[in-house]
């Protein structure tokens, strides 16, 4: 099956995350071939094409490669506020619900603005701007992990843009899987950053390079953000053996995007029909589900364990909600067979 893992009826079934994906035949030729040279002084080539390829498709004077997403959203926050600033962000966002040492590595702090299923309300970000304390900038995500895989719709992120700029706040956006939101609303990622200051995403997850995110901005923020990449150790000398997987990942795994959605979408409507599982159609926008458990008496750890004794791997949002995400090695028939796997998971908690 061209392009996707052999799977057989007893092979383990992987949905937790899309960070699971394994780089093309393709990817690995280029990190074999790369033109390399010392990418810390600007000479590495293939970096160079890669960044000049990110920064032309976000709309933006310039982008520099970063060993991870962390990392590219750490070293935009330097840049965005010096040490003992505040930023506003939703109160479910990866950035402060996962990736943490915000506080530690640049002294900033978290203003939490309220947030629902991934979306922050323009009059819920006024009123916390309103009750203070003063923020410097303002973090977005789309998609919106938490949320669900939410693509955040282009009307939404321009009020909430507009409401940052009446208040002087900058913008960055953790956009690791923004290309998701691009195929899912059908608005190119450059439409949301030309409301921003910065962007990042990740040249891995769905887009399946082995590691790589890229930082987008203005040449002035990328220099100071470079410095940030620096003092936190991420300066790298010939890394265009990452930036060749993530040329071709621009190139060529973007488009195909859709067919993630589709097999999400799908798996979507077969955890809809089994019980003990509620699934809301309608937020199921991209490669991600969030699945609520209907009853108390068992936990999303009792559900993960019911469904590993079936050869599925599921993921959690925490006690009361399962995670499922497709990427590229799982197509429809897949979809199927781990659906009828948590079916039967769920017969044995209720037995």
């Amino acid at each position: 099956m061209k392009g996707h893992m052999v799977q057989t009826e007893t092979d383990v079934i992987d949905l937790r995350t899309d960070v699971k994906t394994l780089p093309t035949r393709e990817m690995l030729k280029a990190m074999c071939t790369a033109e390399l040279g010392d990418s810390k002084v600007g000479e590495d080539p293939t970096v160079n094409r890669l960044e000049a390829m990110a920064a032309e498709r976000m709309g933006t004077e310039a982008a520099v490669l970063m060993i991870s997403g962390t990392m590219a959203n750490q070293a935009a926050m330097m840049a965005h506020a010096d040490r003992g600033g505040r930023y506003m962000i939703g109160h479910d966002a990866h950035i402060y619900f996962y990736e943490g040492g915000h506080s530690a590595l640049s002294g900033l702090l978290p203003v939490m603005v309220p947030s629902h299923q991934g979306l922050i309300e323009p009059d819920d970000l006024r009123a916390t701007i309103r009750r203070g304390p003063k923020a410097q900038f303002l973090c977005l995500e789309n998609t919106h992990n938490r949320g669900g895989g939410r693509a955040i719709p282009l009307d939404r992120h321009t009020a909430l843009c507009q409401i940052a700029r009446e208040n002087n706040m900058s913008i960055h956006v953790d956009g690791a899987r923004i290309f998701n939101t691009e195929i899912a609303t059908g608005t190119p990622a450059s439409e949301y950053v030309k409301h921003v200051d910065s962007v990042m995403f990740c040249l891995s997850k769905s887009l399946c390079c082995p590691l790589g995110s890229i930082l987008c901005g203005s040449k002035e923020f990328i220099a100071k953000a470079t410095g940030a990449m620096r003092r936190l150790g991420g300066g790298m000398r010939q890394a265009g053996v990452i930036a060749g997987p993530g040329i071709y990942a621009l190139e060529h795994m973007v488009s195909r995007l859709k067919e993630d959605h589709a097999n999400a979408k799908r798996l979507a409507r077969g955890l809809a029909g089994i019980p003990g599982l509620i699934v809301k159609q309608d937020i199921v926008e991209t490669n991600m589900i969030g699945a609520w458990l209907e009853s108390p008496d068992h936990s999303a750890v009792d559900w993960m364990d019911a469904c590993k004794t079936q050869d599925v791997l599921v993921g959690a949002y925490g006690p009361e909600r399962l995670r499922f995400v497709t990427h590229r090695h799982h197509n429809a028939e897949m979809v199927d067979e781990a659906t009828e796997r948590i079916r039967k998971a769920a017969d044995t908690l209720t037995r």
